[in-house]
């Protein structure tokens, strides 16, 4: 094991958990003096109202606390005089942050108008798309990541030439979306996406790639230092600014070690997520009024149940954790 490079993941992942906390213990009371809350649809679970008011938009906290102390790494590595292992991180941390951007004038649309709708929907995936696009196409020209594609479990590499930009995208916006789509109770977006990125940590360790472990040890920082305040019951609320942060992370963590795949197998309980919500809404249609869920996403059809959000939060970490598990050996075999 790279020696240098775990001990520079802790100090990372230390460091971004520690700013995450206290940048959070300033942004929140900024966000409640602003008025800054969540608005519940009357849609929604009814015990989802005693969250009216709880502060949005705290994706700020860790994605201010990631660019801190990511800069002061790129700042010293520049003084060590080599910097271009550091270009796909950089381009990993544009289509995140791009990416938040998008969900901070989602979540600001909310706010000024006193609804639960933000940007229009084709507003935000024009967006995402072009992000998506962009970051494909720098990611290839930088030589970070080719055309063929991998397919786990097996020695299948299928060069799929210009349909691969076109491949890319979706996967990126998809699992964007997904994440944010996953952010509906207490801590979960924030767990789910912890487990992932130590899965990219362990990832990382096995390429001894640098600029993969920087990735993953600021994302494990920032869940938990997060979930200081965002674990049941919630002090504040990441929004579409930190969930869509998020998502481009995850997605950009499987491109940089070029095996985009693998993020369906990581990623499974944001697909299921995404999934639910599809089938129910076609569901719905098909036969006029009923539904297949007691309620979408997923999650919110668990609370139906009667299962607590700690609960859930539990068992998609440990659902989870196991498609990691599944998706090691999607990349190394059995």
């Amino acid at each position: 094991m790279n020696n240098e490079m775990l001990i520079e993941f802790l100090a990372v992942a230390a460091g971004v958990f520690v700013v995450t906390v206290i940048v959070s213990r300033f942004i929140i009371p900024i966000l409640i003096s602003h008025k800054v809350g969540q608005r519940i649809l009357e849609i929604g679970p009814r015990w989802h109202m005693n969250k009216q008011g709880t502060p949005t938009m705290g994706g700020l906290c860790f994605i201010l606390a990631i660019l801190i102390v990511l800069s002061v790494v790129a700042v010293y590595t520049a003084l060590k005089g080599d910097t271009t292992g550091l270009i796909p991180l950089a381009l990993t941390l544009c289509l995140s942050v791009f990416n938040g951007i998008i969900g901070f004038v989602d979540d600001y649309c909310k706010l000024v108008k006193k609804q639960n709708e933000g940007l229009l929907a084709y507003q935000k995936f024009i967006l995402q798309l072009l992000a998506a696009g962009a970051y494909v196409y720098l990611m290839i020209m930088t030589g970070n990541i080719n055309t063929a594609l991998h397919i786990p479990f097996t020695d299948i590499v299928w060069e799929l030439g210009r349909v691969y930009y076109i491949f890319a995208i979706i996967i990126i916006t998809g699992i964007v979306n997904a994440v944010n789509l996953t952010d509906g109770v207490d801590g979960l977006a924030s767990s789910v996406v912890f487990v992932i990125a130590a899965f990219f940590g362990v990832v990382a360790f096995m390429y001894d790639y640098r600029a993969l472990s920087l990735a993953a040890a600021a994302l494990v920082g920032a869940t938990v230092g997060f979930l200081v305040y965002n674990f049941h019951p919630a002090k504040v609320i990441m929004g579409d600014t930190g969930s869509l942060f998020l998502g481009g992370m995850i997605a950009g963590m499987a491109f940089m070690i070029d095996e985009p795949l693998i993020i369906l197998i990581a990623g499974f309980v944001c697909i299921v997520e995404t999934a639910s919500v599809m089938l129910q809404v076609s569901y719905f249609k098909l036969t006029h009024g009923k539904r297949l869920f007691k309620m979408a996403p997923i999650h919110h059809h668990f609370e139906l149940l009667g299962w607590s959000e700690n609960r859930i939060v539990f068992v998609f970490s440990l659902t989870t954790l196991l498609f990691c598990i599944l998706a090691w050996f999607g990349i190394f075999g059995f």
